[in-house]
């Protein structure tokens, strides 16, 4: 554990500078149809998100997709649309800024709901402007990642357990700058090591009533068959899935792109409606 601690005393001190449970029990999920340039994809928008099922839902009947692009792709990642700035972007113009004044409250429903391969998910700014993870108010991507095998996420289920146990001793770190600051003007390096070890014990024992974390049954399963992006899990929203149009989505994930994951020839979002059932 020690050998594995990223961020060490030294280094710490100098770097510093909607609705109710069970309201929409039974409510049928609501289906979207997105049409694009390269085909249609239909997608539904899970119950257990509900703000962000009715943010889409406004969206997509106010015609606020309607023109924008798919404007960053990566192949074997996702697909990135919903920038209100994209519409009628000039060709090489960087993309993603664009938002619609709001941000939405995270809503992650895992593990139930996962980045599996065809997950539909809230794009976000990141962590460090962004702490809550609240999601983007328009732009969303839509999940098309690789296939791992049970050693890779015997291996991404160490790294994460290894993290969570990194952020609890760079928390406690936090809470003794004032004798970190006083070792190192003192050049005790004796001392720093010795608060480190007690950091780490410390760190160990808070994590120790609590469960590591694990993949499920039905993540390894589908990320071992179908594929996904794992890491974004608990990350990033997930409110829907693609139902019809993963052809579509893998015809876009190829298209060529720009220094800035920006397809060179556009990737249109004609029209977003809201199936009747």
């Amino acid at each position: 554990m020690k050998r594995n601690i990223i961020v060490i005393l030294t280094l710490l001190a100098c770097g510093l500078t909607a609705c109710k449970p069970g309201a929409n029990q039974g409510k049928m999920e609501t289906r979207l149809k997105i049409e694009t340039t390269a085909g249609d994809i239909v997608v539904k928008l899970y119950n257990e998100t509900p703000k962000h099922r009715d943010n889409f839902i406004k969206l997509a009947k106010e015609g606020t997709y309607d023109g924008t692009l798919f404007h960053r792709v990566i192949k074997d990642f996702m697909i990135q649309a919903g920038d209100p700035q994209s519409k009628n972007a000039p060709k090489g113009q960087a993309l993603g800024r664009g938002d619609v004044g709001y941000t939405i409250p995270a809503e992650f429903v895992y593990p139930q709901y996962f980045h599996k391969r065809g997950a539909l998910s809230a794009a976000r700014q990141g962590d460090n402007v962004n702490p809550e993870k609240e999601s983007s108010g328009c732009q969303f991507y839509i999940v098309t990642g690789k296939v791992y095998n049970d050693q890779s996420l015997l291996d991404m289920e160490e790294q994460i357990n290894q993290m969570r146990l990194q952020n609890v001793f760079n928390a406690l770190a936090q809470k003794r700058m004032k004798d970190i600051y006083k070792m190192r003007r003192e050049g005790d390096q004796d001392g720093l090591m010795q608060l480190q070890d007690e950091l780490i014990e410390q760190a160990e024992k808070e994590l120790a009533g609590k469960p590591r974390f694990q993949f499920t049954p039905e993540q390894v399963k589908a990320y071992t068959t179908v594929g996904g992006t794992p890491h974004l899990d608990g990350e990033y929203t997930v409110f829907g899935e693609v139902l019809e149009g993963m052809d579509v989505v893998d015809k876009i994930q190829r298209v060529k792109t720009d220094r800035n994951d920006r397809p060179e020839e556009n990737v249109v979002i004609n029209k977003v409606t809201v199936l009747e059932d």
